[in-house]
């Protein structure tokens, strides 16, 4: 098993296809793949349930005699936003690339079979977090809540040398308060890296409060880094705008998360808020 953090593309259709078989993940499955104009992936989950985002071009999906479109399907990840179908377990189904395709799937296990749904542009809540020189833009593909079983998706946009998932927050043990309210789950989670310029970069800090797990990582495009546990802040490089998607599958369908308690304290300190954000709005996407 490989037990690095971080995964490089390679050539192949499936430019990344991560599981808990080569990597140290234990439950989430992670798929990045391209698929040419008019060309199809047909798939059965079996007892998983998927979420195929889309980076950029267009599909449809076929589920029986039921079928899902996309319309304004973003150039790339910087030209809009995500177009997300949900498949439930137990499903075969037919993805048919209508422009060239760039996805990423990921899937784990599950229990209970939910419905088939695509999450448009539209449907997606924007968030902007943080300040000063920690600001980032968060879309909810697949929020807490969603009607799934367990999987979490969002994409994440951090501006030039600006900070994000900062302060440092980890969520690896199940923690509930007295009341019996879940304040921080158990969750593997997926980074995937797409950067706006050619030899841009970010940095990654993967690390444990024992420091067990302490390493810096440097990413660039269609990079991948892998949190089995810790603390994982980024910041992106000066002149390069970092988007990254994240997938994550745990005790709970929950973001609930713990803050490294020696950087807390710049939550209370932040005056400003970072004027480039939105980076992308669901009126960047154009109907087909």
């Amino acid at each position: 098993m490989n037990t690095s953090l971080k995964f490089t593309p390679n050539t192949d259709t499936n430019y990344h296809d991560i599981t808990p078989d080569n990597s140290p993940l234990e439950e989430l499955f992670f798929q990045a793949k391209k698929i040419n104009k008019n060309h199809k992936w047909r798939h059965t989950t079996g007892d998983s349930e998927f979420v195929i985002v889309l980076l950029g071009g267009e599909f449809e999906v076929h589920i029986a005699d039921e079928k899902w479109v996309t319309k304004g399907g973003r150039r790339d990840v910087f030209s809009g936003m995500a177009h997300t179908m949900y498949i439930p377990k137990n499903t075969y189904f037919t993805l048919t690339a209508i422009e060239d395709c760039d996805l990423a799937i990921s899937w784990a296990t599950c229990s209970i079979r939910y419905e088939p749904v695509l999450v448009t542009p539209e449907d997606c809540k924007i968030e902007l977090r943080g300040g000063d020189n920690a600001n980032r833009q968060i879309n909810s593909l697949i929020p807490p809540g969603f009607p799934c079983d367990r999987m979490v998706c969002v994409e994440v946009y951090t501006p030039p040398g600006s900070w994000s998932s900062y302060p440092p927050h980890k969520h690896d043990q199940r923690i509930l308060n007295k009341a019996g309210q879940l304040i921080e789950a158990d969750l593997e989670e997926i980074y995937f890296y797409k950067i706006d310029k050619v030899n841009g970069f970010a940095y990654q800090h993967i690390y444990t409060d024992d420091r067990s797990i302490d390493q810096l990582i440097r990413l660039q495009n269609d990079d991948v880094t892998i949190v089995p546990e810790g603390y994982h802040p980024v910041v992106a490089g000066p002149g390069y705008t970092v988007y990254y998607l994240n997938f994550l599958v745990g005790s709970d369908q929950s973001l609930a998360n713990s803050p490294d308690k020696d950087h807390e304290w710049l939550e209370d300190t932040w005056s400003t808020k970072d004027k480039r954000l939105p980076i992308v709005t669901s009126k960047m996407n154009h109907p087909s």
